[in-house]
């Protein structure tokens, strides 16, 4: 994330995915601890206050999230609102990555790169529901309201409101 979050934003995305999450304790407090995490590291340059705050939240969501609940969202990733975290354990989203708004990820899943660049790495849609142990990897889109089946292996684009799944992904519906 590049510019500051406002509270007003921090508060709409964090209420947003608090209801994606409403039945769903871990994914809730993934969220939202990456959320806070989110909005302390966007807000981290107002003052040293605020650094030294953003550094000590960062380093409570790496140690909890990250390392004891193995789940790997970065601060850095380009996430919407209303995400919303299944199960959780496995999950890892590549820093570069950009996730539209009301997407849905499940245990194992994989966003990430291909070739170990920043430039080489996924962007998934609004509205998007990523199946258990699926792998999106590569300089692709995966269209708005598009459903990647669980185990899928997705190499290239996959079309919105299309429904994905093999290894490697074959469109099945459109």
């Amino acid at each position: 994330m590049t510019d500051a979050m406002t509270f007003a934003e921090f508060r709409e995305t964090l209420s947003a995915d608090r209801a994606a999450n409403a039945r769903n304790s871990k994914g809730r407090l993934i969220v939202t601890a990456f959320r806070i995490t989110e909005f302390l590291h966007s807000n981290r340059n107002h003052n040293v206050l605020a650094k030294i705050a953003a550094s000590f939240v960062h380093a409570a969501y790496r140690i909890t999230v990250d390392y004891i609940m193995g789940v790997y969202i970065p601060v850095e990733a380009s996430v919407g609102k209303g995400l919303c975290v299944y199960h959780g354990v496995g999950l890892v989203v590549h820093p570069a990555s950009v996730i539209g708004n009301f997407c849905t990820l499940r245990q194992g899943v994989t966003i990430g790169s291909r070739d170990g660049t920043d430039a080489a790495v996924p962007v998934i849609g609004s509205h998007v529901s990523i199946g258990a142990n699926a792998v999106v990897i590569g300089r692709l889109t995966v269209g708005d309201g598009a459903v990647v089946g669980a185990g899928t292996v997705v190499l290239c684009d996959v079309p919105a409101g299309s429904v994905v799944v093999g290894n490697p992904g074959v469109v099945r519906k459109v």
